[in-house]
């Protein structure tokens, strides 16, 4: 099988490395990909949201499958172009992308098909932001409606916070989604999906969004992840498979958008069960560094025979024992604007998977992003997964660099349960 894998960032780098020990997998690209990527596909330099240019490189390479990594060409139609010029895609078509790329359509799809989320209200004009403020709070989640890569978040008890990142929005033309408050842990299920409703749901895991220990700090793209999540409730992606995911990709199917890619829940377990935060049409970043790590089945048969709706055939999921942990190594400034141009060393280790870096012209490894490398641990339970990502990270020298030190210790302390049933 021949498979192009479509972003620039640390995802796409786990994607193509669990492609790379795939024995199906005869020839393996990415494009752009990164610095990382390189050393396992070849590289292709085409715009990733073009969906023209997509479906051209992959029609001029032959590849067998196409799996879109980033949010931003799904919604750009990138999937569509893809499969209208004969080629299989994993990624839904714009239509469907909608689940991500406007969060207003994602709770209308909820409401529709009674699954539990955030009571919200959409705010367009700045004239009426004041009164839907006071409808909610003390804690304020004020979202960008459109994608803003995990950074259009603020939530806070600081009524004049949330205002400020609401005008903020509103100011650049960006409509506002206000939601209530869910108490309770977060948890990330991935699901890969096909057009005839078939779900296969692979393992929890849990990210710190976060820039600083603690939860300090302001919202990032995502600082860490782990997997599995061994405090989760008996039978929590079941139920949520039974209770959230069917319950949408039906109503999906019903409005004429049936979803065929990777259906992503951002939960809440929350004093009256598991709750939703948001819905993603693609593979999570950092979570997916760390859920491929311990998936030993074929991910290329799998991704086709989603692609081609085929899923209900396909064979249980197999995984390793023990647990991975996913570290990020963020540049100087980020989740601002991130200094890049500094060389990198010690990123040649085995799970070390690029974000946001390039091969400068005499060879050096630079920066070229906020989240530059995720680093992945994995061993026979969280502590030892969690002191090997850590001992990676502890090798790796980037001038300027942060981390947090806390990704999966909560977890690894017993600190993490889930509110009592009301």
């Amino acid at each position: 099988m021949r498979v192009l894998v479509v972003g620039s960032g640390a995802r796409e780098h786990a994607l193509v490395l669990a492609l790379s020990k795939d024995p199906e997998v005869v020839a393996l690209a990415c494009a752009p990909g990164n610095a990382g990527t390189a050393a396992l596909a070849e590289s292709y330099g085409v715009e990733p949201a073009d969906p023209t240019a997509v479906a051209e490189l992959a029609a001029k390479w032959q590849a067998d499958l196409v799996v879109i990594g980033p949010e931003g060409p799904l919604v750009a139609g990138v999937a569509d172009a893809v499969r209208a010029a004969g080629i299989a895609c994993f990624g839904p078509g714009a239509d469907a992308a909608r689940i991500e790329g406007s969060k207003a359509y994602a709770k209308d799809v909820m409401n529709a098909a009674g699954v539990r989320t955030a009571q919200s209200e959409i705010v367009d004009n700045p004239a009426r932001l004041d009164a839907a403020l006071a409808r909610f709070g003390p804690t304020w989640v004020v979202k960008d409606d459109g994608l803003a890569a995990g950074k259009g978040v603020v939530v806070t008890p600081d009524l004049p916070t949330a205002r400020a990142h609401a005008m903020t929005l509103l100011e650049g033309g960006h409509p506002v989604l206000l939601e209530s408050f869910l108490d309770g842990p977060e948890v990330s299920l991935f699901c890969v999906v096909d057009a005839e409703g078939a779900v296969v749901p692979l393992l929890p895991a849990q990210d710190s969004k976060r820039v600083g220990d603690g939860d300090a700090g302001p919202n990032t793209g995502g600082m860490g992840a782990y997997a599995p999540l061994d405090w989760a409730p008996d039978g929590l992606v079941d139920d949520v498979v039974r209770d959230i995911i069917r319950p949408v990709v039906d109503e999906m199917a019903r409005r004429g958008n049936p979803f065929s890619g990777l259906l992503y829940a951002g939960l809440a377990l929350t004093s009256n069960g598991p709750e939703v935060i948001e819905f993603n049409c693609r593979f999570g970043d950092p979570e997916t560094e760390s859920v491929l790590a311990l998936l030993r089945s074929p991910l290329s048969r799998l991704l086709l025979s989603a692609a081609k709706g085929e899923l209900a055939a396909h064979p249980p999921l197999e995984w390793a024992e023990g647990a991975a942990v996913t570290v990020i190594v963020a540049a100087d400034n980020y989740p601002g604007r991130p200094r890049t141009g500094d060389v990198i060393t010690g990123a040649e280790a085995d799970g070390v998977l690029h974000a946001g870096t390039r091969r400068r012209d005499d060879g050096a490894l630079v920066s070229a992003g906020g989240r530059v490398l995720a680093v992945v641990g994995t061993g026979d339970d969280l502590a030892a997964a969690r002191v090997e990502a850590y001992r990676k990270v502890d090798a790796i020298h980037l001038p300027g660099s942060h981390h947090r030190t806390d990704i999966a210790l909560r977890a690894l302390n017993g600190e993490i349960g889930v509110p009592a049933t009301r």
